[in-house]
């Protein structure tokens, strides 16, 4: 019976294609620039309230919104 032997050196690390590290970087922006943002409008509920029932808008029209866009980019077949 063959015995296996876990190495205790840490797996060396394989650097990405230029590619794939440009695409991760750019994930990490807009998650970071989206974070930022979400970050801001808690900041300005903290320091002003939440806003005014008129200013805001209806969830159902949030979550229509990207349904109409995906359905319009990809209509149905029929």
């Amino acid at each position: 019976m063959q015995e296996t032997v876990i190495s205790q050196e840490p797996a060396a690390r394989q650097p990405l294609e230029p590619a794939a590290a440009d695409a991760v970087r750019a994930y990490a922006a807009r998650t970071r620039a989206d974070a930022d943002r979400f970050a801001g409008a808690l900041e300005d509920i903290a320091a002003n309230g939440p806003p005014a029932v008129e200013e805001c808008t209806p969830w159902e029209e949030l979550r229509e919104a990207p349904l109409t866009r995906l359905a319009t980019q990809h209509p149905a077949v029929a």
